[in-house]
């Protein structure tokens, strides 16, 4: 079993900025991959960011440019920096962890942006 708790979510003005975490714990050997996926009103849920265990990093088209992921392979904790937040960008933002046992989801952090 693995555990997904993420945090950081918040409410900001547009053009603000915000830090979500995700920490994976319990049988968390060999994480192949954790990423962010969020799911606005009206739309599929989407992939925002990942990072494998090598480093390699994916980012979607709708935040590249203003979203920086990182990792901590020790610790199993994931970082993403969101700048520039947009009206847009506000929904609740989802981590995924992906083991060898399988993939594994936390409940979820909210983002609001709004003047």
């Amino acid at each position: 079993q693995v555990q997904v708790v993420e945090s950081g979510g918040g409410s900001v003005q547009p053009g603000g900025s915000l830090r979500l975490s995700c920490t994976a714990s319990g049988t968390t050997k060999n994480v192949y991959a954790m990423g962010w996926f969020r799911q606005r009103p009206g739309n599929q849920r989407e992939l925002v960011a990942s990072i494998n265990n090598g480093g390699t990093t994916y980012y979607g088209d709708s935040v590249k440019g203003r979203v920086t992921i990182s990792r901590d392979n020790i610790k199993n904790t994931m970082m993403m920096q969101m700048n520039d937040l947009k009206p847009e960008d506000a929904t609740v933002y989802y981590c995924k962890v992906v083991t060898p046992t399988g993939d594994w989801w936390g409940r979820g952090t909210p983002v609001t942006v709004s003047s």
